[in-house]
């Protein structure tokens, strides 16, 4: 009944693969989000902005509307400044 038992030897090449192959993965995960987040959407600096610049409205609709037109307006003018 006692039998002795045969671990497997820690095989550290292959751990080192492993881990190697999570980084890889993890980067470019980590680098296709931060990839879409600066190619689409609003930079925030220019949503604070424009909520700093609508906060007077009272309704949730209005303050939308006008955070949209204030996001189109500094657009149109980031482009027409280049």
């Amino acid at each position: 009944m006692n039998r002795e038992s045969n671990p497997v030897a820690p095989r550290p090449l292959v751990n080192a693969a492993a881990a190697l192959a999570a980084m890889v993965i993890a980067a470019g995960i980590l680098g296709g989000v931060g990839t879409l987040f600066q190619s689409r959407g609003t930079p925030l600096a220019t949503v604070a902005a424009a909520e700093r610049a609508c906060e007077h409205q009272a309704y949730a609709s209005d303050r939308q509307a006008c955070m949209k037109r204030w996001t189109v307006a500094s657009k149109t003018i980031a482009i027409a400044a280049r």
